[in-house]
């Protein structure tokens, strides 16, 4: 199922891969930990993970398992992203599958919207994006009308078919933008540039208008290193960079309340034990 270039353009997979992520963060396991509890090696778990290669059905609900979630959502999630691999499969012209040598990291694929995830499959969206075209008129979830003698009705169109936000403002705190149908394209943007730590890392804020939700990423990162962002009145959310995998990878907190975004602000403890620093939009 291995294929050279990422899904960026699938919107089904990114679920996926987003909720996998999810699952793992609550888990608190590391790709090693993954290995050794499933049947799946720890550069299967990276490319299931980042999105560069389809779960097994049996990894997702092994995933769900250990970290007490009900199958059900998961499994309806990864049906639709079969869909779209097998369409992205089928006009493909990458070469035969092929496994990492032991111990090393599945090449980096497109995961999420929004700045989700890595640089370099921003960089290979265009690419992806013309192999996915069948793929996408495979979703029925989810339908991208292209015009190109009216681009603002396109866009119309496009915004109009995603799915529906699962959460608005306070609802919406502790959740991953993704899942919860905030980071859609089009409705997330940045506040303001991104910000430079001390020790090379950097983050930005992000705002949904859709849901009303707030959210740093940071990236240029070490392992345990921790991004905690926070509105007043309101309870902060953090997440850690857990491996190496995260550290090539732009990394999102959980989100927070952005019906107000006076006083947002975003605080990075560096894991070699130097000075917080706090930033603010």
């Amino acid at each position: 199922m291995t294929d050279t270039s990422p899904p960026a353009a699938m919107p089904a997979c990114r679920r996926l891969a987003a909720g996998l992520q999810e699952l793992r963060t609550r888990t608190g396991m590391s790709l090693t930990e993954l290995a050794e509890r499933t049947a799946y090696s720890r550069s299967s778990w990276g490319r299931y993970l980042n999105g560069t290669q389809l779960a097994p059905r049996q990894a997702v609900e092994a995933l769900c398992t250990m970290a007490g979630e009900p199958p059900g959502r998961m499994v309806a999630l990864w049906e639709l992203a079969e869909l779209e691999w097998s369409g992205r499969t089928r006009t493909s012209t990458a070469p035969p599958p092929h496994e990492d040598p032991p111990g090393s990291h599945g090449t980096a694929g497109g995961l999420l919207s929004a700045g989700w995830r890595t640089r370099p499959r921003k960089r290979a969206l265009a690419a992806a994006a013309a192999g996915c075209v069948v793929a996408l008129a495979a979703a029925t979830w989810m339908t991208t009308s292209f015009d190109t003698q009216d681009g603002e009705t396109a866009g119309r169109t496009a915004a109009s078919a995603s799915p529906a936000p699962a959460c608005r403002a306070r609802t919406c705190a502790g959740g991953n933008p993704e899942m919860m149908g905030c980071a859609t394209p089009g409705q997330a943007h940045s506040l303001g540039t991104s910000h430079r730590t001390r020790t090379g890392a950097r983050l930005s804020f992000s705002f949904s208008a859709r849901c009303h939700t707030a959210w740093a990423l940071v990236w240029d990162t070490h392992v345990g290193d921790v991004l905690e962002v926070s509105v007043p009145d309101r309870r902060p959310e953090r997440v850690k960079v857990a491996d190496a995998l995260e550290t090539e990878e732009p990394l999102s907190t959980p989100m927070v309340d952005g019906s107000s975004l006076t006083g947002l602000r975003a605080c990075f403890k560096p894991a070699s034990g130097g000075r917080t620093e706090c930033f603010h939009r």
